[in-house]
């Protein structure tokens, strides 16, 4: 957002002056007039210390009241930066403030003509922004500014004639009406109103366009920066951040529309280019438009027998920041089923639950939807098969009496767990317990995860918050290493194999550089994990006992 706007000028005289401001007063002070109080010019790098003196009025009339508002900053430190010296003109600056709060952006003009008084006309349109904003979209906005003024005062001098009716600085309005007094008639927006549409136009709908005068408009748009969005892998799954279905029309690229029709939260990115009838390539530029954009996150493949780990995020986690654990309860657990014996409805729908989205609140997750058959088909149990006997009298059932008349009362009001149980679930990842073995641990423990918590979903949702990362696997084949290593060695091609005697090539090879993972192996190979493993104990390419197998 642009918090003021100004528009400098070097005069021979007073040296660096902000001609215009908006808001009045952002730059440097302003001074309000009486009823009958003649008007306050701008102020001067030679004044900025004197005190603020009241203008002279006609007899009898009031004085001037306190200045508007108090400066961003400091004029008087920033002068020489607003104008400054001629190695830095004709370019692109941006200045911080003492205080480290503003950014003044800015893009500092000389047009050199022997017209002018000491043969050369500096000025400077600049913006001062807050220091955390992005500064990439308002410079195209400082180049245009100056650029389109310097045009306009070349072809017109527009901006060296003064907004009224005064003397030119230079020898321009040869041609132009002249009033009765002799002056000059300007019909043109004046600089102060200028300045003040142009940033209110773009903090409320990031563009303008305005009429200078009879020939020129200013027309500016605010485009936010998007990043180079990273490279898109075969083994990558797309998770969408909003409801891309809701925003998708007809006029949308039709291998887009086929790519996001297959975006569930669950699939490789090679899965949804089989299932859209797409090829890799295509499907992955099409998901790399929408990285570009924002509206999707790469995440790797769910495997039971990955591995994750903490990471410094889990503290927020632990604290509950901003609810996050209700937000990770409300995305993740599937809850039991909320017997009531005078409201059968409240289980009728035993998917329901599976379902659920994140609260409103939630800003990465929010749209998450997974279909029944990927999110509900180890996590829910048909109610025509349970009775409220056997579910209460479930062994794993927790922190309930299954013999407590108020236990029921208690489930109909939470059908959730407890905030600290999901903390204990979190924060029980480390780098070499597997999904699997974490989970039969807690298992062991008493608490049926599987009956309450979408395992896939918790871990997703530890990775997206910055609370846990993948340890991803990878091999290694020392003799192919140092092979690679030295150049003495390079990947042999089927043929070059066979002709030196040692048969087909094992495909394999080419993994064990320790620059592939495991997600990159299976995904490309059509192999599971444990077929992986089988294959790398016969492995054709290295003596017994060279393979390793790291995981960071």
């Amino acid at each position: 957002m642009i918090q003021g706007i100004f528009y400098a000028r070097f005069l021979p005289q007073e040296g660096t002056k902000i001609v215009a401001q908006s808001p009045p007063g952002c730059i440097v002070p302003v001074t309000t007039p009486g009823p009958n109080t003649a008007p306050v010019p701008s102020q001067t790098i030679s004044n900025l210390n004197a005190s603020i003196t009241s203008s002279s009025t006609r007899p009898g009339t009031s004085t001037t009241t306190p200045a508007i508002r108090s400066p961003l900053f400091d004029f008087a430190v920033l002068s020489e930066y607003i104008i400054p010296r001629e190695p830095f003109r004709n370019r692109y600056i941006t200045v911080t403030d003492p205080d480290n709060k503003y950014l003044v952006l800015g893009f500092p003009v000389s047009i050199p003509d022997p017209r002018y008084h000491r043969n050369e006309f500096i000025f400077n349109f600049g913006l001062v922004v807050d220091r955390s904003v992005d500064q990439v979209p308002y410079e195209r906005v400082v180049r245009r500014l100056a650029i389109t003024f310097a045009e306009m005062e070349k072809q017109s001098g527009y901006l060296s004639q003064d907004q009224t009716k005064a003397q030119p600085e230079c020898a321009w309005g040869e041609g132009r009406d002249k009033n009765v007094d002799g002056g000059f008639f300007l019909t043109r927006r004046p600089i102060e109103s200028l300045l003040e549409i142009i940033k209110e136009d773009l903090n409320n709908y990031g563009e303008c366009m305005i009429p200078v005068d009879d020939a020129n408009t200013v027309n500016m748009k605010l485009f936010p920066y998007h990043p180079n969005p990273p490279e898109v892998k075969s083994w990558h799954v797309p998770v969408a951040k909003m409801k891309l279905a809701d925003i998708v029309d007809a006029t949308w690229d039709l291998t887009l529309q086929k790519v996001i029709a297959q975006i569930d939260g669950v699939s490789d990115v090679r899965r949804i280019a089989f299932q859209a009838d797409v090829s890799l390539e295509l499907t992955q530029l099409a998901l790399r438009h929408l990285l570009y954009y924002d509206t999707i996150l790469l995440l790797d493949i769910f495997f039971f027998s990955a591995c994750y780990a903490p990471r410094p995020g889990i503290h927020d986690f632990i604290a509950n920041v901003d609810g996050v654990v209700d937000e990770c309860a409300n995305y993740v657990c599937v809850g039991a089923l909320r017997i009531n014996s005078n409201d059968n409805d409240k289980y009728s729908n035993p998917r329901s639950s599976s379902t659920t989205t994140l609260n409103n609140n939630s800003s990465a997750l929010n749209s998450f939807s997974t279909t029944p058959q990927s999110s509900s088909h180890h996590l829910s149990t048909s109610p025509s098969n349970l009775s409220p006997e056997t579910h209460f009298h479930h062994p794993t059932f927790p922190f309930h009496n299954p013999y407590s008349s108020s236990s029921l009362l208690s489930i109909e009001r939470d059908h959730r767990l407890p905030n600290y149980l999901l903390i204990k679930l979190m924060t029980t990842f480390v780098s070499s317990r597997t999904v699997m073995e974490w989970l039969k641990m807690h298992m062991d423990a008493g608490i049926d995860v599987l009956r309450y918590v979408d395992v896939r979903r918790l871990v997703q949702f530890g990775v997206i918050k910055g609370c846990l990362y993948r340890v991803h696997k990878y091999v290694v084949s020392k003799q192919y290493l140092a092979s690679l290593a030295t150049g003495q060695s390079r990947r042999l091609t089927e043929r070059e194999a066979a002709a030196r005697g040692g048969g087909r090539r094992d495909p394999l090879q080419k993994y064990t550089d320790g620059c592939h993972s495991f997600d990159e192996i299976i995904t490309e190979m059509d192999m599971t994990d444990a077929e992986v493993m089988e294959q790398l104990k016969g492995f054709r390419g290295a003596p017994a006992g060279d393979l390793a197998v790291l995981y960071r």
